[in-house]
């Protein structure tokens, strides 16, 4: 069954001891309604920014606790999502035409097929293509991946219904993701080299598994016991697949299963690439950042982007020495971490004040 999320996009007090991190007080927007109907299209993270200035912080007005952040129920549309301004809080009133009792308690959840129209958190269609990919290549998984050895009949490049072989494949893994170890991903800062961002090729599946050249199929030039490399359909392709190209087992997507919080401690990154290579990234986009598993960061962890406006100088009346002035970090946007690596994480970006650049920093909201 395919995994869809239909979680929160919110919050970080709900997961911190009493005081700890605090934000300040819930800001209510401007004209924020009485309730609002769900309807099909509506992301959960829109529906909270109709009610908040702040829709990261939705946990807080739905009082959630860390389980409830964890493994939260569904929202469908037709249902009403009603603003009580004591608190204030948010609650589930009555389904347009339904007769479930008002102010169900229920929160957004994953679900599965027989739920196609639970409401979404964010719109998945931005992150599908990186939930499989092989995005971060540390060195010890590309010295373990399946290697290009030949192409069909010899051809420099492939593609879809080719035959390629390689080496390194294991027994019984059927479906396997090509990539082709690309830019080195290094700290903006220290230059520290996190790892390999990979170039997605496409995938490939195994028509024959590995073997040797037994007695009988043994020529003069090609002794009993040569190594036989394993046959695989190229089945989607994106770039063409050549010799010294790796492989490694595709895996189902890993979407975000919980609501998205705040890290509980300090954070301190920076974006290290803008995926595909642009100059600034806006919202929807996609960025790599210097933090990952060994930082304590996990999918669902929401961020804060800081611009680093860098230094001036004055001389007053241009008369001594000039003095230099380091100028404070201006925060412009929100990103949602939704997959990690040991050393790298990416992130959507959510909310953006203006575009985002390699070497701005990452911070606990």
């Amino acid at each position: 069954m395919i995994r869809i999320i239909s979680a929160l996009f919110i919050g970080v007090a709900a997961l911190l001891p009493a005081g700890a991190g605090a934000a300040g007080p819930i800001r209510l927007a401007d004209d924020a309604p009485d309730s609002h109907v769900v309807v099909p299209g509506d992301t959960l993270w829109g529906i909270s920014g109709k009610f908040l200035r702040e829709p990261w912080r939705w946990p807080e007005v739905w009082r959630l606790n860390r389980e409830e952040i964890r493994n939260p129920h569904l929202i469908y549309p037709g249902q009403v999502v009603v603003l009580d301004r004591n608190g204030p809080s948010l609650k589930l009133g009555r389904p347009v035409g339904g007769g479930k009792p008002l102010y169900e308690k229920r929160f957004p959840q994953v679900y599965s097929e027989a739920a196609l129209t639970a409401i979404q958190s964010i719109p998945l269609r931005a992150i599908a293509p990186f939930l499989v990919q092989p995005l971060v290549v540390a060195d010890a998984d590309d010295e373990s991946a399946g290697i290009v050895v030949a192409t069909q009949e010899g051809r420099v490049f492939t593609g879809p219904g080719d035959t390629i072989f390689a080496t390194r494949i294991t027994p019984g893994v059927s479906q396997w993701s090509v990539y082709r170890k690309s830019k080195p991903l290094k700290d903006p800062v220290t230059g520290e080299i996190l790892g390999y961002e990979a170039a997605y090729l496409g995938q490939a599946r195994v028509a024959s598994e590995a073997g040797v050249v037994t007695p009988e199929a043994s020529q003069p030039s090609i002794p009993a016991g040569s190594p036989v490399p394993a046959s695989l359909v190229v089945t989607s392709f994106k770039q063409e697949i050549g010799k010294g190209d790796r492989l490694l087992p595709a895996g189902r997507p890993e979407l975000p299963s919980y609501v998205p919080h705040a890290p509980e401690t300090e954070v301190s990154g920076r974006v290290v690439s803008i995926y595909n290579g642009v100059e600034g990234a806006g919202r929807y986009n996609v960025l790599a950042l210097s933090v990952g598993k060994r930082d304590d960061i996990e999918v669902g962890h929401v961020l804060a982007l800081h611009r680093n406006r860098g230094q001036s100088e004055y001389r007053e009346d241009n008369v001594g020495p000039a003095q230099r002035y380091v100028l404070p970090e201006q925060r412009y946007g929100l990103v949602f971490v939704f997959r990690v690596f040991e050393r790298v994480a990416y992130a959507l970006v959510m909310e953006s004040n203006g575009p985002a650049a390699v070497a701005d920093s990452v911070r606990r909201p």
